[in-house]
């Protein structure tokens, strides 16, 4: 799985640019018009998210639209599903714990 991909979930910027693009296709200004943040530097994320397959634009006349490519996503959730289930198991031996050490309220009387 290619380092680019981790690289660029690391920033929530451009988290925010994928859950968006999850809506649907948008320009660049309407995603831009989503951010306390200039152009040049949403452009700079996409191309980020670009370079790291997560996203792909589309040239329409002078404007470009981006849509999500998912694949990449699908990747990275196959190589973490085993961490979720190790994780899962943990969570539920710890309640499985903590249930069983709780004083039953009948005894407290």
């Amino acid at each position: 799985m290619p380092d680019d991909v981790f690289l660029a979930l690391a920033n929530p910027v451009r988290r925010r640019l994928l859950e968006l693009l999850a809506e649907g296709p948008r320009t660049a200004g309407a995603l831009a018009g989503e951010f306390a943040l200039s152009r040049p530097a949403v452009a700079e994320h996409l191309g980020v998210l670009r370079r790291a397959g997560l996203v792909r634009d589309e040239p329409e006349g002078r404007r470009r639209h981006y849509h999500l490519e998912p694949g990449p996503l699908a990747e990275i959730g196959e190589w973490l599903a085993p961490f979720e289930h190790y994780w899962r198991g943990r969570l539920k031996d710890l309640a499985d714990l903590v249930e069983n050490e709780m004083p039953d309220e009948s005894e407290d009387r």
